[in-house]
């Protein structure tokens, strides 16, 4: 069984810190990512507990937490005393090292937050809108700026390492489904998103499809970091998804790896032609129920979809919903042979919980024989993954020793 994130060991942690560092000359920047990534796993570490992990010399590791420490990206804790000998000083991650930004551009909501050194969130902003146009888009993320450069000291926005964009491969897709403004969708179409924002902010800038962000966030941060191959689950307005095998993110060839909004739920035969996943098991058909009832469709991402008068409008949401994940499930273990599931989304907690218990029990309802039924677990970011996960593309390009875990984005 899946140990949960808190209950990881050293020797977990050790084990995912691949590849190892090297004593040879010319590895010294690589060697210092190794270093910074064995205590980004495993938290404060003395220097032998930094040796023993990394399989570096005790001399080199003496030499890199040095100039890690005198370029800020380090910190000195209190002393640790044993038994016997002098106090280990413990060395953690200075969170002032270095920062980035997360931008999530969704359909109906822009998140904008800024993420420290230790992956914590430091200020958040966000607009909601039904679908905005470019221009506006980007004047919410030019403002988010000003007002982080307003509140970071001069030499703490110089250690901003670029911005992370997380948004729908097409912004415009699915117009019809979604009663789409024809002139902002066509302005879509031609916006220069990434090279827009770039411009705009004088950073570098890498883009990423929203739901494999939100991958990313929980791949690193969250219960991915447990668990080896899984799909990843998010629901939004659409549902969507990631695919992680071997702890690497896997985009496909044009990027719609883990797309499973796409999958088909029936054959034209069946009277299904053309359903697919998105039309039954996203939040835009609970936001439907919910303003055909005259109550608030953004109801959908807080604790009210589990109350009155929401709930009934919620649990016919969750009869149709489920058994259509369930489905898309059989079909992905088909095809994958997957450790977990993970499932997570723009909504409560409450809702979350609710969902997996009945998609667990719609599995029960179909033939697994020949198939491994993967365990579903709960995602642990919420609705934070997709900006946090844009985040994390600076951080990892310039500090973490893998550069492929999640940066093969050239689709």
């Amino acid at each position: 069984m899946n140990r949960s994130p808190d209950k990881r060991t050293a020797q977990d942690s050790a084990a995912q810190l691949k590849p190892r560092g090297s004593s040879q000359g010319g590895m010294r920047q690589y060697n210092e990512r190794v270093v910074l990534q064995a205590i980004r796993l495993n938290g404060r570490l003395p220097g032998a507990e930094i040796a023993r992990l990394t399989r570096l010399t005790a001399q080199s590791i003496s030499m890199i937490t040095k100039r890690l420490l005198d370029d800020e990206l380090l910190i000195k804790e209190t002393p640790q005393r044993g038994k016997v000998g002098q106090p280990s000083v413990p060395l953690a991650l200075n969170p002032d090292g270095a920062f980035a930004i997360g931008v999530k551009i969704g359909r109906r909501s822009l998140d904008v937050l800024l993420v420290d050194f230790t992956g914590v969130v430091r200020e958040r902003w966000d607009l909601q809108y039904d679908f905005a146009s470019p221009e506006q888009v980007l004047a919410h993320i030019a403002d988010c700026l000003k007002k982080i450069k307003a509140r970071l000291p001069d030499a703490h926005w110089d250690r901003i390492q670029g911005i992370g964009v997380a948004a729908p491969l097409n912004m415009g897709g699915w117009q019809q489904l979604l009663g789409l403004d024809a002139n902002i969708v066509e302005r879509w179409a031609s916006f220069a998103l990434e090279d827009e924002i770039a411009a705009m902010a004088g950073l570098p800038v890498q883009s990423i499809k929203d739901t494999s962000a939100a991958c990313v966030a929980e791949l690193v941060a969250g219960r991915g970091r447990d668990i080896r191959n899984f799909v990843y689950i998010f629901v939004d307005t659409f549902i969507g998804g990631g695919l992680v095998l071997d702890s690497h993110l896997h985009i496909g060839q044009h990027g719609n790896a883990g797309a499973l909004g796409s999958l088909p739920l029936g054959m034209a035969s069946q009277g299904r032609n053309g359903t697919q996943l998105l039309n039954i098991a996203s939040l835009y058909q609970l936001e439907n129920r919910y303003l055909a009832a005259g109550l608030d469709g953004k109801a959908t991402s807080d604790e009210r979809s589990m109350s009155d008068p929401y709930r009934p409008h919620t649990d016919a949401w969750l009869a149709e919903a489920a058994p259509a994940i369930a489905l898309a499930l059989l079909n992905t273990a088909c095809l994958l042979d997957l450790e977990g599931v993970i499932l997570d989304g723009c909504f409560s907690r409450q809702l979350q919980n609710e969902l997996i218990g009945r998609v667990v029990a719609a599995m029960q309802t179909f033939n697994w024989e020949g198939v491994s039924e993967p365990q579903l677990l709960a995602g642990i970011i919420g609705s934070d993954a997709r900006a946090l996960g844009g985040a994390l593309l600076p951080l990892y390009a310039n500090f973490a020793p893998d550069r492929d875990l999640f940066l093969k984005l050239d689709y």
